[in-house]
């Protein structure tokens, strides 16, 4: 029997580089307004949102991927040649097949990179980091890319009072590469299936070729289910991330959790009483919930403002549809 060779790839893994993009576009909370009833005030106060970008028919979700990743990789320091694996999460590339993935990957002039698309909502990000770092530690690529792209402006029905202030469009992407330290805690992720009806898309497509249903399938929720999952039990699994990584709270420079709801942020940093030394993103006031590229558009803000700065350890962790989640204890590049 022969004996298969283990892959000789880095002892850990780090994020190199970030880069986002956002649509030219800013909607404020007075054009949603025009659809539903409700008030700027209510927005607000129900999720922080004050505006959010829209994309228009050239930023599309491959353009704005390719924007992102070509700071992302400037910041690692590398060239496109270099990237071994292109990885993108992402709920709207409206093309079953071939994954957005390779376009892009070809478009940034990658050799020939490894190619393909996940889909795990807003935990997509954390989720394509865990795969990343496990190929370069494993060694079959030196530097992966990672990108978290949304258009959400595409699924989001402007008629539900309860949906339609939430979704905005944007890309984030970063580079992960080889490490001589830990960077890169362990992930704690999973699903929560049972629930997966809480926040969903509202029909199949299938449904809308075949005039089943006549407008075109949006994303819904069920708001307070969605928030008392989000305050209590990722509360717990950003704690067990902490825990994985060995250390505490008060050993943290920087919390970016999904964007979903400031609301939802709050409740999690009270929880998990993080001193006020630490910094917390609050993107959502500006960008909306980008679902899968809200946590590498967020951490991009933080370092470009300064709030955050190279070496600072943060505490990320997304959840979204599926239920899905993940969280991790990682080293700002």
């Amino acid at each position: 029997m022969a004996k298969i060779k283990a892959g000789k790839g880095a002892p850990y893994a780090r994020i190199l580089g970030v880069g986002g993009y956002r649509p030219t576009r800013v909607v404020p909370n007075e054009v949603i307004l025009e659809k539903i009833d409700s008030s700027d005030e209510w927005i607000r106060s129900r999720s922080g949102i004050q505006t959010r970008h829209w994309a228009n028919d050239e930023e599309t979700v491959a353009a704005m991927s390719i924007e992102a990743s070509g700071k992302a990789i400037a910041g690692a320091g590398i060239s496109a040649e270099q990237v071994g694996a292109v990885i993108v999460s992402t709920v709207t590339h409206f093309k079953q097949t071939p994954a957005v993935a390779t376009e892009i990957a070809d478009k940034l002039g990658t050799n020939k990179a490894a190619a393909f698309d996940i889909s795990a909502g807003c935990a997509g990000f954390g989720y394509g980091l865990t795969l990343a770092k496990g190929m370069i530690v494993e060694g079959s690529a030196e530097y992966v890319l990672v990108i978290g792209v949304e258009r959400l402006s595409d699924l989001t029905d402007l008629e539900d009072r309860a949906t339609a202030f939430l979704f905005g469009d944007g890309a984030g992407a970063v580079v992960v590469g080889p490490s001589q330290e830990p960077a890169i805690g362990p992930t704690v992720w999973g699903s929560e299936g049972d629930k997966s009806e809480t926040i969903k898309q509202t029909v199949p497509w299938t449904d809308y070729r075949e005039g089943v249903v006549e407008r075109f399938p949006a994303i819904t929720q069920e708001g307070q289910a969605v928030f008392r999952w989000a305050v209590f039990e990722m509360a717990k699994v950003a704690q067990q991330a902490l825990d994985a990584a060995g250390i505490t709270s008060d050993e943290l420079d920087v919390f970016i959790p999904h964007q979903a709801n400031e609301r939802i942020i709050d409740s999690l940093a009270k929880t998990l009483k993080l001193p006020e030394s630490v910094t917390v993103a609050r993107d959502i006031r500006t960008t909306g919930n980008t679902s899968a590229a809200s946590i590498p558009l967020a951490m991009e803000r933080l370092l470009a403002t300064g709030e955050a700065k190279s070496g600072d350890t943060a505490l990320v962790i997304g959840f979204g549809a599926g239920l899905v989640y993940a969280a991790t204890v990682v080293t700002l590049p």
